[in-house]
């Protein structure tokens, strides 16, 4: 996956391709790293279980410092590009949509296993997720908290989506997403070896939870396109994990049965959808900065969603 990375580079010229090249480098270092001594130290030196939301936050914070290492001291490039502006007029849209997106498709991923066969319609584990408080109860309080919540999900969104996206495979829309959602999921697994999940076939449960990734990214950087803001994705972060992924446990899992890798699999599907919308309406366009140009080095403008 390295020399993959390091190709992404070649068929540019001059010190631009050595500035850039050592800042993804250095930037997957520092990300790869960082978060993987925490989580080995934290699992296997201090015994802390990684579901715990606070032992969680050094591993999801460690690529936005990777990022901001890398624009200030290692290629000096600064933030131009960063998509740190809220940019609520132009893109509430976009906000609206990585909010309520979520909830959509915990809607499809019920309807879909229902249809199958694999769960009969039942809300009533909602009820049990948090005593004392009715299920619409719950839902209604995990959709106010995503908003509050996105600031502690814009750590990885600031360093995948809104840095390594916009640096490797630049004028190859679809590219860039595949890789940056490949090195986003292995990423990832170590959590499936410490105690966060629990597959029951390793194997197979990495590869769905892969695709899953995968999904994730082409939607995440499509918002960051559409909407020149690193906000949005981290607002369809926050929701992903604590709406799509909570509500189908909850209601597939703990309510119908059905194991780890069968939901992710559900999810998928009206996941793919969506993703099939983005790409076939060449919709994933190249990355922009604010100014709205596209990020190329030599300064050309990249036919959009070219494969």
């Amino acid at each position: 996956m390295i020399l993959w990375i390091l190709h992404f580079g070649r068929q540019e010229k001059g010190a631009v391709v050595t500035r850039k090249t050592k800042g993804v480098l250095a930037f997957l270092a520092i990300s790869f790293g960082a978060s993987w001594v925490w989580l080995i130290g934290a699992r296997l030196g201090l015994g802390l279980s990684l579901v715990n939301p606070l032992v969680q936050l050094p591993f999801g914070f460690a690529p936005a410092v990777a990022a901001i290492v890398v624009r200030r001291w290692v290629t000096r490039e600064g933030f131009h590009d960063a998509g740190l502006a809220l940019r609520l007029r132009r893109g509430w849209s976009s906000y609206l949509i990585a909010w309520l997106a979520p909830l959509a498709l915990v809607g499809a991923t019920v309807g879909l296993a229902a249809t199958l066969g694999l769960w009969s319609p039942d809300a009533s584990s909602l009820d049990d997720a948090v005593p004392g408080l009715p299920g619409w109860a719950f839902v209604l309080l995990l959709m106010a908290a995503i908003p509050l919540l996105t600031p502690l999900y814009w750590g990885e969104e600031f360093g995948w989506t809104s840095y390594l996206r916009l640096r490797i495979f630049v004028d190859r829309p679809l590219l860039s997403v595949t890789a940056t959602g490949l090195i986003w999921a292995v990423w990832h697994y170590p959590l499936a070896f410490f105690g966060y999940l629990e597959f029951t076939n390793i194997f197979l449960g990495l590869l769905v939870w892969t695709v899953g990734f995968l999904l994730q990214e082409v939607i995440l950087a499509w918002l960051r396109s559409r909407s020149d803001s690193v906000w949005p994705p981290s607002l369809a972060h926050a929701g992903n994990n604590m709406v799509l992924s909570l509500l189908t446990g909850a209601l597939l899992t703990e309510g119908g049965g059905l194991d780890e890798i069968t939901v992710m699999l559900l999810v998928a599907v009206p996941m793919a959808a969506v993703c099939a919308w983005i790409l076939l309406g060449r919709r994933l366009t190249a990355p922009r900065s604010v100014s709205g140009t596209v990020t190329t080095e030599s300064g050309e403008r990249p036919e959009l969603a070219r494969r």
